[in-house]
C-alpha cells in the first residue's frame, strides 16, 4: 500500500529539485561499491502476542534484523519487557494512523480530545488510509506521531527508526512534510527510499520526475544528518497464499522463501529495506486478521536455512537502522 501512495504524491514535490546522483547511500555508509545491503524489517509489533513472538523468533532465529513496534496497541508492554532483556534489538516506531480490523481497534496515544479529527465516530483511529485523509488535520497528526514517539522514549528505549503503518504518512504531501519533520527534529531515522529506487518505481509505476524527487527528499533527509535507503520493497503483503497449501507450513515456508529469493536476485545494488510482517499466527489470531498465513510464511521464510545460504552465498551484506544511524554519523 506504502508504494502506491508514493507515486501520488512525490509529484506534489516541485519545490524540491536536485541532480540525480550515482553513488549509492550503501557507499556513501561505507558499504563496499556494488553491494546489496538488506534491512529484513518486521513490520506490526506490538500489535498482538502472535506478532510478538514472530518478531522474535525470526530475529533471534532468522534473518530478521529490524521491526517497528505500533505504539497504540495492546501488546506494546509485552514486547518492551522483552526489550529490557535486549536493548540492543534494532526497534523502531511503526507510526499508526488507521485501526482497519474490524473486531480489535485502538485509539490515539494522544487521546480523542487532542486529536478529534483522527478518530471516526466510534473514537478509535479511522479504519483506512483514505478516511485519514479526508478527515485528518495535519497539525493534530504531528501531535500524534510525536505522541507516539514520545511514549516510546519514555518507555527507556531510543528508536533506531520511524516508519508508516499502511503508508498513511505518505498519502498527502502535508503528511508527509510531519514524517520528515518528525524525524529530523528527533534526529531519528526515517524510512524513506531516496536513493536509485528502482523497485519501489516498479511497485508504484513512478515516472522519471518521480524518481527525482524522491531523491530530492532523500537529499534532504542526508543533509539533515540522517541515513536514507537507496530502495524500498513492500511488495510481500501481496504475495497471498493459496488455499491449496493453507495450513501446511513446510510448503508455505517454501513458496515464501523463493519469493524472498526471487525479489534478491532482482534488487539493485545498495541499502534496501525488505518489509515483512513475520507473525506466528494461531486461530486466536485470525480472530483479528484473515492474514495469519500470510504473516507466518514470512516467519517461516525468514527462519528457512534455504534463504540464510542463499543470502550468504550471493554475499548479501544484512544491517539495521542502529548500524545505518552510527555509520551517517561517521561521514563527514
Amino acid at each position: 500500500m506504502q508504494t502506491k501512495l508514493i507515486g501520488v504524491l512525490i509529484l506534489l514535490f516541485s519545490w524540491l529539485t536536485f541532480p540525480v546522483v550515482s553513488q549509492t547511500y550503501a557507499e556513501k555508509l561505507g558499504f563496499p561499491k556494488g553491494a546489496k545491503v538488506i534491512i529484513f524489517h518486521v513490520d506490526d509489533t506490538g500489535m498482538s502476542y502472535e506478532a510478538n513472538e514472530g518478531t522474535i523468533m525470526s530475529m533471534e532465529e532468522g534473518l530478521s534484523t529490524s521491526c517497528s513496534i505500533m505504539m497504540p496497541c495492546s501488546w506494546v508492554p509485552d514486547y518492551f519487557d522483552y526489550l529490557k532483556d535486549h536493548p540492543q534489538v534494532d526497534a523502531g516506531v511503526h507510526l499508526t494512523l488507521t485501526s482497519e480490523w474490524k473486531g480489535y481497534r485502538w485509539g490515539p496515544v494522544a487521546g480523542k480530545p487532542t486529536t478529534p479529527s483522527l478518530v471516526d465516530p466510534s473514537g478509535y483511529l479511522w479504519p483506512s488510509v483514505r478516511e485519514v485523509v479526508q478527515h485528518g488535520n495535519p497539525e493534530e497528526l504531528y501531535t500524534e506521531i510525536k505522541a507516539q514517539v514520545d511514549k516510546f522514549i519514555g518507555m527507556g528505549f531510543q528508536p533506531t527508526h520511524l516508519d508508516s503503518h499502511m503508508g498513511t504518512l505518505f498519502a498527502s504531501e502535508a503528511f508527509l512534510k510531519k514524517y520528515l519533520q518528525l524525524g529530523m527534529e528527533y534526529q531519528i531515522p526515517v524510512m524513506f527510499p531516496g536513493g536509485h529506487a528502482t523497485w519501489i518505481q516498479q511497485e508504484s509505476n513512478a515516472s522519471n520526475l518521480n524518481v527525482e524527487q524522491l531523491q530530492a527528499i532523500g537529499k534532504m533527509l542526508w543533509e539533515a544528518g540522517l541515513p536514507v535507503l537507496d530502495d524500498l520493497h513492500t511488495d510481500s503483503y501481496s504475495w497471498k497464499i493459496d488455499p491449496a497449501i493453507e495450513g501446511d507450513d513446510d510448503r508455505i515456508q517454501a513458496y515464501k522463501t523463493e519469493k524472498f529469493i526471487e525479489t534478491i536476485r532482482m534488487l539493485q545494488p545498495g541499502v534496501t529495506q525488505i518489509i515483512t510482517h513475520a507473525t506466528n499466527s494461531t486461530p486466536h489470531f485470525e480472530r483479528i486478521s484473515p492474514s495469519g498465513s500470510l504473516r507466518k510464511g514470512d516467519m517461516l521464510a525468514m527462519m528457512d536455512p534455504k534463504l540464510r545460504e542463499f543470502v550468504e552465498a550471493e554475499g548479501v551484506i544484512l544491517t539495521t537502522w542502529r548500524e545505518l544511524m552510527e555509520r551517517r554519523r561517521k561521514v563527514k
